[in-house]
């Protein structure tokens, strides 16, 4: 009885994920089939049938050729941005925070606990109050409108983020580490290099992926910071959904958010094991 109770249970949970799965999946699957279709094909009605044949052409016209306004490279220059904005925005605000989270646990001064209470402010407080401040302080460092500006942004905006996770994960680690290597001379930077980083793998993967997921996905920095020359790759995705065209060119418009979702889609898949085991420990060791 109990062995025929929980084989049921079990059909009943893998039941429920498998329609979860099906329910999120979804959007995925009528984006990807829309994207290899035809005009003919779409204008059938049939949201969920499979293409007669794999057509790329809507995957060359949103990447190279589709328009986003008055401009008519597609995406590419786009993803370009945000490649280049992205890569070390996520470097410098990962690096950023491991520092401060280091310094916090583990070299606590006076006042440390006060400056990491306001630091965690920057995690809650609504990105749109520091608009205006921000856009100020680009103007003054001649920064606007700029990939190099949009870099700095993200990075001061990560930084609480990432500082809270560090200052987490480090605050678990034994004290008696760190004085025993202050003990056999070794200062701030050794210890840090030698004993602390090595340490730091889980909560490494776990920052770089949560930095890369909102980076890249961030449009109110990237439309309100970004010049013609500097948008990423969502205000791209938002200017071709929005052009105005006698023929609306679903299959474009399909294959071009698959194209600005694939490089957050491919680190999850490639990397969510990483990701996972991380969180994992740091609840372990919190």
């Amino acid at each position: 009885m109990n062995a025929k109770l929980l084989l049921l249970t079990r059909l009943l949970v893998y039941g429920v994920l498998l329609l979860a799965a099906l329910f999120f999946l979804a959007p995925l699957y009528v984006m990807l089939v829309t994207s290899f279709k035809d005009a003919e094909q779409i204008r059938a009605g049939n949201l969920v049938s499979l293409p007669q044949a794999l057509n790329l052409e809507a995957w060359r016209l949103a990447w190279s050729s589709a328009c986003t306004g008055v401009d008519c490279r597609g995406l590419q220059p786009y993803f370009l941005n945000s490649v280049t904005m992205v890569v070390p925005a996520v470097l410098i605000s990962t690096a950023w925070g491991a520092v401060n989270g280091y310094v916090l646990s583990l070299w606590r001064f006076r006042g440390s606990e006060f400056l990491f209470g306001l630091l965690l402010f920057g995690v809650f407080m609504p990105f749109q109050v520091v608009l205006l401040p921000m856009s100020q302080v680009l103007g003054d460092l001649g920064l606007s409108s700029s990939v190099f500006g949009l870099v700095l942004v993200h990075s001061l905006a990560g930084m609480a983020g990432t500082t809270l996770f560090f200052r987490n994960y480090y605050s678990a680690i034994p004290r008696e580490l760190v004085n025993a290597a202050r003990l056999d001379g070794a200062g701030f930077w050794r210890i840090f290099w030698r004993i602390v980083l090595p340490m730091s793998t889980p909560i490494l993967m776990v920052t770089l992926i949560w930095q890369f997921t909102n980076i890249w996905n961030d449009f109110l920095f990237g439309v309100a910071f970004s010049g013609a020359d500097s948008q990423p790759i969502t205000v791209g995705l938002n200017n071709l959904a929005n052009t105005s065209s006698s023929v609306k060119n679903y299959n474009v418009d399909m294959a071009a958010a698959i194209i600005a979702g694939l490089p957050t889609m491919l680190v999850y898949v490639l990397a969510g094991q990483y990701f996972v085991k991380g969180l994992t420990a740091g609840a372990v060791k919190g």
